[in-house]
């Protein structure tokens, strides 16, 4: 799949651009100097999609005849967004509270083409379900480092993480950051005349 237009990434993330290359669409990474601090009265939702947004504008300003994508993606546990861990102590905290628990996470995508006077920002959410996990295991995956990146603590493509997932509900890769069915669809949606198969 490819874009007529250049498609650039507003981000720095190494899985959001892993999930890019693996469905073969060229693209550029520019990283948006947005600033991502919001309210912390805003819902989970309302953070992705305003983020997401606020991503993708300073990148789109600057390249205004190419196809902007911006994303973001937080956990969230009975609606309070679980950010990235501040160390491993957090970390393990983070952990303990998702252990054998359900919580949500949550995606904003935003896609901007100023030349055509365009923007698609959508949310995306699946359920994960964590099996619960002892003093040990906890320890253990924090120890290898990986939690200390990713919000919530956790990445369920880590070679631990997908121990502890007992199952998910809805788009895998929107857990990973960067729902592709949903990007895709977008495209299909609201940038048609610059899909190119």
């Amino acid at each position: 799949m490819q874009v007529s237009a250049e498609l650039i990434l507003a981000s720095q993330s190494p899985r959001r651009q892993a999930l890019l290359d693996q469905i073969h669409v060229s693209y550029t990474v520019r990283v948006s100097p947005a600033d991502e601090t919001v309210d912390p009265g805003l819902g989970p939702q309302q953070v992705v999609h305003r983020l997401a947004d606020r991503k993708a504008t300073p990148v789109a300003a600057e390249h205004p005849t190419a196809l902007t994508l911006a994303a973001d993606t937080v956990v969230a546990l009975d609606g309070e967004v679980l950010t990235k861990p501040q160390d491993a102590t957090h970390a393990a905290e983070m952990l303990r509270r998702l252990s054998g628990t359900q919580h949500t996470v949550y995606t904003g995508l935003t896609l901007l083409h100023p030349a055509s006077d365009r923007q698609a920002t959508r949310v995306e959410a699946t359920e994960v379900h964590v099996a619960s996990l002892s003093d040990s295991e906890i320890d253990a995956y924090v120890a290898t480092g990986s939690p200390l990146d990713k919000a919530g603590g956790y990445g369920i493509q880590d070679h631990t993480a997908p121990l502890f997932i007992d199952r998910i509900d809805g788009d895998y890769y929107n857990v990973v950051g960067l729902p592709l069915r949903r990007f895709y669809h977008l495209l299909q949606t609201h940038f048609g005349d610059l899909l190119l198969h």
